[in-house]
């Protein structure tokens, strides 16, 4: 099971405190901003990152992270520029970094080769919700324990027991659970589905198990506590820094939020 010995996401959920991620999309809102939040992140509360792989045909974001990902492209932003500068700031940070993408710029990149840079970097883990589990386990595990890459699956409320089995057998790191059936950033409430929410708190998970989508506030944050490990903020983050980044109104956003 534990296949990454080094791997900064195993050290932290072995603390019981609920932990609290924020996502960003690289390159967003200028191409070099990816240095500055990750400095400011890790300056802060907030446990682990998740950067997302900027992708022009990205099927489950909403119309913020959607927004961001066409800028981040426009702005010159390629999976080397992304490496070269995870690379640069890990002699200064330390916090776990997860990277969330499509299957499809990924394997343009080449997949072996993209899995070994992650190691370079400093990357912690991996996560593609396009990622067949069965290419997964015949093709691709090799490349992440190799790699000491925790390779990061999905469950939704359309996930049945016996699938939730395999992805958190097949899963390390964590599992991310999606809140609801919507697309990030949508008017749904997190509260919306507490009958799957419930059936999560009670189903005995290897992994820990944090909640995303749709989480906006502190109450939302505490809410989520309920039910899983921890929780992700994505959309609402990535709303403070559309017409450039400022560091004290994203301070004072994320002071709100722990």
């Amino acid at each position: 099971m534990e296949t990454f010995k080094k791997n900064r996401l195993k050290t932290i959920f072995k603390s019981p405190e609920k932990k609290v991620s924020i996502y960003f999309t690289a390159g967003y809102p200028a191409l070099t901003d990816t240095l500055d939040l990750l400095s400011l992140l890790a300056e802060s509360k907030v446990d682990f990152v998740e950067i997302g792989i900027p992708f022009s045909d990205s099927v489950m974001d909403g119309e913020v992270i959607l927004e961001s990902h066409k800028v981040a492209l426009e702005n010159g932003m390629t999976i080397e520029i992304l490496f070269d500068q995870i690379q640069k700031i890990r002699a200064q940070v330390s916090i776990p970094v997860v990277l969330m993408g499509s299957m499809n710029p990924v394997y343009q990149y080449g997949f072996e080769k993209f899995c070994q840079r992650c190691h370079e970097a400093g990357v912690d883990g991996l996560l593609l919700p396009d990622l067949p589990l069965d290419e997964y386990e015949k093709y691709y595990r090799v490349w992440y324990q190799q790699n000491d890459l925790a390779p990061i699956f999905m469950i939704s409320p359309q996930t049945n027991g016996d699938r939730m089995k395999r992805i958190d057998e097949l899963g390390e790191g964590f599992l991310y659970a999606l809140s609801g059936n919507s697309t990030t950033g949508s008017t749904s409430e997190i509260g919306d589905n507490s009958e799957y929410l419930q059936r999560l708190s009670n189903h005995k998970f290897i992994n820990p198990v944090v909640l995303g989508f749709n989480i906006k506030t502190k109450d939302d944050i505490l809410f989520a506590n309920q039910f899983a490990d921890g929780a992700i903020v994505g959309s609402a983050f990535v709303k403070t820094l559309k017409g450039g980044f400022n560091k004290e109104r994203t301070k004072h956003f994320l002071e709100q939020l722990m």
